[in-house]
C-alpha cells in the first residue's frame, strides 16, 4: 500500500491579491492582474503533473463590475490573450476547458472565443480546468432553481430535492471540491461555489495570487493531508471504516 499521503482530487482557488500585490510596488493594478495571469499557467502544469483530475479558478465574480472601468477592461482583454496563447499548449498536454457563469455581459467576441476553446479541448480529459468568470454561487443557484421550475411547472414546494436541483447547477459535470484555496490573506468564500463548498476544506494563505507558486501549492496539500474528513460522522466511524476495508 502507498504511503504516500492523498492529495485531492479537485481543488477550488481564489486567485486573489493582484491589485495589492501591483501596490506595493507603486504598479499600476492592472499590471498585477497580468503577473497573476501568468501564475495560472504553473498551477495548471503543477495540478496536471500530480494527476490531479479537477481544477477550478475563480477569475471573475459577478461583483467585480464594480471595480474601475480600466480594471474590468483589462480583466476582459486578459481572457482573450489566455484563450489565444494558452489553449494550444494546454490542449496538447490534454487539459479541458469550461468556462461556467453569466457569459451574455461578455463581447460577442469573447463568448465565441470561449465556444471555440470548449469545443476545441472537449475531448480531453487529464485535467478539467474551469473557469468561473461573471459567476456568483447565489446566481448558480438561482438559474439552476429556475430550470427545475422550467422543467416542473406544477412542482410543489416539498417535492423539491436535492437531487432534482443539482444537475442544473454550473458544475454538475464535476466532484464537489476536496480542497478549496485563497491567496491574498482574506478567509471568506466571496460568493464562489456556495452549495460545491458544502464539505469542502478551507485554505487561506497570505501569499498574494502572483506569488503563489508551485511551493506554496505543495504547502496547501501537505495541510490537506492533515485534515479528517468526516462528513458528518465522528471519527471512531471512520477508523471502523479503514479497519473493515
Amino acid at each position: 500500500m502507498s504511503s504516500e499521503p492523498a492529495l485531492p482530487q479537485h481543488i477550488a482557488i481564489i486567485m486573489d491579491g493582484n491589485g495589492r500585490w501591483a501596490k506595493k510596488r507603486f504598479l499600476p493594478r492592472t499590471v498585477g492582474h497580468v503577473k497573476g495571469a501568468a501564475g495560472v499557467r504553473r498551477i495548471v502544469k503543477a495540478c496536471a503533473d500530480r494527476d490531479i483530475r479537477y481544477l477550478t479558478l475563480f477569475a471573475f465574480s459577478t461583483e467585480n463590475w464594480r471595480r474601475p472601468p480600466e480594471e474590468v477592461s483589462t480583466l476582459m482583454d486578459l481572457f482573450v490573450q489566455y484563450l489565444q496563447k494558452e489553449m494550444a499548449d494546454m490542449s496538447s498536454e490534454g487539459v479541458r476547458l469550461r468556462v461556467i457563469g453569466d457569459r451574455s455581459a461578455f463581447p460577442q467576441d469573447l463568448q465565441a472565443r470561449i465556444a471555440a476553446a470548449e469545443q476545441a479541448t472537449a475531448h480531453n480529459t487529464t485535467l478539467h480546468l474551469t473557469v468561473a468568470a461573471n459567476y456568483g454561487g447565489q446566481w448558480d443557484i438561482l438559474q439552476a432553481m429556475q430550470k427545475v421550475l422550467v422543467a416542473n411547472p406544477n412542482l410543489k414546494p416539498d417535492e423539491l430535492t436535492e437531487s432534482m436541483l443539482s444537475p442544473h447547477l454550473s458544475m454538475a459535470y464535476a466532484p464537489e471540491p476536496d480542497l478549496f484555496i485563497r491567496t491574498g490573506g482574506e478567509q471568506r468564500v466571496s460568493n464562489f461555489l456556495l452549495w460545491q463548498l458544502a464539505y469542502t476544506e478551507l485554505y487561506f494563505t497570505d501569499t498574494l495570487w502572483p506569488d503563489f507558486d508551485v511551493s506554496h501549492l505543495q504547502d496547501a496539500f501537505a495541510w490537506y493531508a492533515q485534515r479528517e474528513r468526516r462528513f458528518g460522522r465522528t471519527s471512531a466511524q471512520l477508523t471502523d471504516q479503514t479497519n473493515t476495508m
